[in-house]
């Protein structure tokens, strides 16, 4: 946990002077934005686990995959909520996660503009800011504080519908959205956090997170994975009754090692 915190940091605070300075904004082949601070956090954290565990792979969102076939990767994502941090919100993070295979080892989330730290490990626990953390224990959706990154659901206008009939049936509803939402529910401020799209290096490092406070992450198929393309997350006591109005009812599996 200590060296997927220690890169979450150095990359972060890389990426924070660029937040306080100002960036350009590049378009992806893909259409989303990409900026200079994205590229060097992401070489930051990639030269210093190259120094520190050479034999290791890597992929992030910036520059691909290097050694493909290494038995452990580092899985990165330089600033998770690139839309926000251009806007100058400071409701981005940076998101480092070591796993074999799709078994998570452990997960880093570092929030520099707020000042938090969350790291968790199958088995050790989730801490925040170097203190334990538990997910709420509210049992009644209508008292809930729900959140998504973006209610609009324009790939699955579907799940939307499904998401509008969660948030009417709570207390709050936000979007608060990408790695910020997490964080939220990690540490019981909030109780689901809903998301419609989400790469590897967007859920690689929250699925520890989430389940070592004591919460539940799956896909939206129900399957406890995160390589499934999407994500929900809840606290244990709304798990069941959030995935049966969402549509994620399948039973929820552990990933193969």
């Amino acid at each position: 946990m200590q060296a997927a915190a220690e890169v979450a940091r150095k990359s972060g605070d890389v990426a924070l002077e660029f937040f306080r300075q100002g960036v350009t904004v590049d378009i992806k082949k893909d259409g989303t934005p990409v900026t200079v601070a994205d590229r060097t956090a992401e070489k930051t954290a990639r030269e210093w686990i190259e120094s520190h565990f050479p034999q290791d792979g890597i992929l992030g969102e910036e520059f691909g995959e290097t050694r493909p076939g290494a038995r452990r990767r580092w899985i990165l994502d330089p600033i998770d909520g690139t839309k926000t941090f251009i806007r100058g919100v400071p409701l981005w993070g940076t998101l480092v996660a070591v796993a074999e295979g799709e078994r998570i080892l452990c997960g880093a989330a570092y929030f520099p503009p707020v000042g938090e730290l969350l790291v968790a490990a199958p088995g050790g626990g989730c801490f925040w800011n170097d203190k334990p953390t538990r997910v709420s224990e509210l049992a009644d959706l209508s008292q809930a504080l729900v959140l998504c990154t973006d209610e609009r659901f324009q790939v699955h206008p579907d799940r939307g519908e499904r998401w509008r009939t969660l948030a009417a049936r709570s207390a709050i509803a936000r979007t608060w959205g990408d790695c910020y939402g997490y964080l939220l529910v990690a540490t019981g401020r909030a109780d689901v956090m809903v998301d419609e799209l989400m790469s590897p290096w967007d859920a690689a490092a929250l699925q520890p997170i989430i389940e070592e406070a004591g919460g539940v992450f799956t896909d939206w198929a129900g399957a406890r994975t995160a390589f499934g393309g999407n994500a929900i997350a809840t606290n244990a006591a709304l798990a069941s009754q959030v995935r049966e109005i969402l549509g994620a009812v399948s039973p929820a599996k552990a990933p193969q090692p």
